[in-house]
């Protein structure tokens, strides 16, 4: 079995009630350790003296009183987190540790004759702890979270997490309508449904002697009502404090030895029947059976891995990039409902007359005191006779004053008791206040990413100090490897937003992006091109959106100074992907603009088809371009096929592949670079893997192609 490493909901049922006991505590002094995400109170209490209660929200996911000789020694140089709690709650009352709802969250309320505080401890996902303050507002938190669903971060009223179903209350009637609204079977309808996680699932079908995989349409009347009253038991022990904790172990080795070696595999504040066949060991507290467990396990683990256990870095920073990838969405998210605000308040002076018609008429009705049912009844006898402001009603609010309006197939809800200047410039402070909400995202990406960084230096430290990395060693003495003659090699790579693009980075390590199609040329005209960025095109007609980045999607745009080779090579990769290369031309005109010199808003009487962009102002050109593409592998950092001008590419690839226009076919030629490459690699198994001809195809250009050496 595997080692327990998080708290279920029913343990955390179990400790609030132990919890309580130790209300009247003051705060002594606060702790953080941020590499194991440990937060750490030491409080003093009238009856027991000191007491040490720790928060893990890491890997393992804890919260509970611990023995003063199992918390680490006080670390060095306290964080700002730590600084921050020390200063709000030292002397501080502990009076209040409630479990919300039937959720895997903790909150311990303090208070001080200058206010009071709350410690929010969010023992799921990736774990949290926020502070908040006497309003519910955030004071910091170890994660800032910016989701659609719900944000964490400073400065904003904390927003738990939807109530989750809490079985422990519920009625019977509740308690069987919660279980057949589900199409599973019984055992995975108590573990996720009425949240008891898989283990309670378990526990409850024996005690209820109901087979686990019964579909729940099968279960009877009877097996209802035995379930609900284990469940119910359940809950008035919890409640009433009735433990029986236990720490459970597995035998290691020979079972029939007169003391075999066991190991910790969990910890249960009662004692489950599905255990019945292990090993126990019984405590008098809850809090002291779950010190015991976590303490020792951690050490136990140290054992069976060595004293120089490597830590699970590539866990650690697939967190990271998952929270940044969290973030991005959160970032897009903010992005399009901030666009889609500003969008409602042009449609309103874009249709001022009719807004203001319809306005004007719900006004003067309610003037006269006209019920608001009587006035939409009026306004769909005015659809049914064509009246344009009438058809344009959707439906009227009377207990919010409000009108929703139809415009050009965007709904928009509008204040019946202002006019179209004052609704519009709420809509454009909407949109405002949410990309303000997108600003505190992109600072909390750039701390994720300085975390993300943080892990991969300590990796390599460790790597460095433990032996375990000869060839990075070798590496930083300029002995570089020779993948072309390793036997095998190591797969590795990871998905980027600019990869539905065709991409590259220059030499100096900039950013371009370029569309394949219409539709690509759209979106980066419209959501990726901004300020501080450089627009190339080809000269000639059928050419890609070709964008230099100066930063990235999800940070704030500034003014870069691009060397010279960037810009060559971007205005290489723009001609290079264009009708020139088609038409089996070696060199064409590229033009460069800054991001506000293009719109997709044609000149009077013009048209612009899709794809297609204006632009106004002087351009700055790079005449008789050559094309010219680089196709490689790389084999550091990640393993990828990549492509674009060869004086980019060859300076990243372990080895590159020039084409030029020539008489092959794209699938052909794809399929003569991708013999070339296994002919280069001592390990053909890893081009396979990573440089199909498929995978190189998406870097040649439209149009026929040669290698240059043929």
């Amino acid at each position: 079995m595997d080692h327990k490493r998080e708290l279920t909901s029913v343990d955390l049922a179990a400790l609030e009630g132990e919890l309580a006991g130790y209300e009247g505590a003051k705060l002594d002094k606060a702790y953080l350790y941020p590499e194991d995400d440990l937060v750490r109170l030491k409080l003093r209490d009238f009856d027991r003296g000191r007491v040490e209660f720790v928060i893990e929200v890491g890997d393992v996911k804890r919260a509970h009183v611990a023995d003063a000789a199992h918390v680490p020694d006080a670390p060095g140089r306290p964080p700002d987190f730590a600084m921050m709690l020390r200063n709000r709650l030292s002397g501080a009352d502990l009076v209040r540790v409630e479990q919300f709802e039937f959720d895997r969250i903790i909150e311990l309320e303090f208070d001080r004759e200058d206010g009071s505080t709350t410690i929010v401890a969010e023992l799921f996902g990736d774990g949290n702890v926020a502070v908040l303050d006497e309003h519910g507002e955030v004071i910091d938190c170890l994660e800032t979270v910016r989701l659609k669903s719900r944000t964490v971060a400073p400065g904003t009223p904390y927003e738990f997490p939807s109530a989750r179903f809490n079985p422990l209350t519920v009625g019977y009637e509740g308690f069987v309508a919660r279980i057949e609204e589900s199409d599973s079977d019984l055992v995975r309808t108590l573990a996720t449904q009425l949240n008891f996680g898989g283990l309670y699932g378990e526990e409850l079908c024996t005690r209820a002697g109901i087979d686990y995989n019964v579909a729940v349409g099968e279960v009877t009347d009877e097996q209802f009502q035995r379930l609900y009253d284990i469940v119910d038991e359940l809950g008035t022990r919890l409640r009433e404090g009735n433990v029986d904790p236990r720490v459970y172990y597995e035998t290691v080795g020979d079972e029939e030895a007169d003391d075999p070696d066991r190991r910790r595999v969990d910890v249960t504040p009662i004692p489950l029947e599905e255990y019945e066949d292990l090993y126990s060991e019984t405590f008098t507290e809850f809090n002291t059976a779950l010190d015991d467990y976590f303490y020792n396990v951690e050490r136990e683990e140290a054992v069976e891995g060595g004293e120089t256990q490597r830590p699970d870095f590539e866990a650690e920073i697939e967190k990271q990039k998952r929270i940044i990838q969290q973030q991005e969405q959160a970032i897009g998210d903010f992005e399009d409902d901030a666009e889609a605000e500003r969008e409602k308040a042009e449609l309103l002076y874009a249709h001022y007359d009719l807004v203001d018609e319809v306005l004007s008429t719900v006004q003067a009705a309610r003037d006269d005191d006209v019920a608001w049912d009587d006035i939409e009844a009026k306004f769909d006898e005015g659809a049914e006779r064509g009246i344009p402001a009438a058809e344009a009603v959707v439906s009227l609010d009377g207990s919010e004053g409000t009108v929703t309006l139809d415009i050009d197939g965007t709904r928009v809800t509008v204040d019946a008791n202002e006019g179209v200047e004052v609704n519009a410039d709420e809509l454009y402070k909407e949109a405002k206040r949410i990309e303000e909400k997108k600003e505190g995202a992109l600072a909390a990406i750039e701390d994720t990413r300085e975390d993300l960084e943080a892990v991969k230096r300590r990796r390599e430290e460790w790597e460095r100090d433990d032996g375990e990395d000869e060839s990075a060693n070798e590496a930083d003495e300029d002995e570089p490897t020779d993948w072309l003659a390793e036997a095998s090699i190591p797969t590795r790579s990871t998905e980027h937003w600019f990869e539905q693009f065709r991409w590259f980075h220059t030499s100096d390590g900039f950013l371009v992006i370029g569309g394949r199609d219409a539709d690509d040329n759209e979106e980066l005209v419209q959501k990726y091109l901004e300020r501080g960025d450089k627009f190339f095109h080809a000269q000639a007609h059928g050419g890609p959106v070709t964008v230099l980045k100066a930063t990235g999607p999800s940070e704030p745009a500034k003014e870069v100074d691009f060397p010279q080779s960037s810009l060559d090579q971007a205005a290489q990769f723009a001609v290079s992907y264009s009708s020139v290369w088609k038409d089996g031309r070696f060199a064409g005109d590229v033009y460069m603009v800054d991001p506000d010199q293009v719109s997709k808003t044609p000149e009077s009487g013009e048209y612009l088809e899709k794809g297609g962009f204006a632009v106004r102002g002087d351009r700055t050109y790079f005449e008789d371009t050559p094309v010219g593409v680089g196709v490689g592998i790389t084999c550091e950092d990640e393993t990828r096929v990549i492509g674009g001008p060869p004086a980019a590419i060859e300076g990243q690839a372990a080895t590159t592949v020039v084409v030029e226009p020539g008489q092959y076919a794209q699938n052909d030629i794809a399929k003569r670079l991708y013999r070339e490459f296994r002919s280069r690699f001592a390990d053909e198994s890893f081009v396979r893997k990573v440089a199909s001809p498929d995978q190189i195809q998406e870097f040649l250009p439209p149009g026929g192609s040669r290698m240059v050496d043929e």
